[in-house]
């Protein structure tokens, strides 16, 4: 099952929406700086 989701920059105005088929493991390589374009936006919710 794949999933759309919406993350919020805890530290910027940014809203970053991508689709994965694991939400817990996303969210970790998003807040770990593991994708190019969210990076400078760590940390997300």
């Amino acid at each position: 099952m794949f999933f759309v989701y919406a993350l919020k920059s805890l530290s910027r105005n940014y809203i970053y929406v991508g689709m994965t088929n694991s939400l817990e493991r996303r969210l970790k390589e998003h807040n770990e700086g593991r994708n190019k374009s969210t990076k400078p936006y760590r940390p997300f919710e």
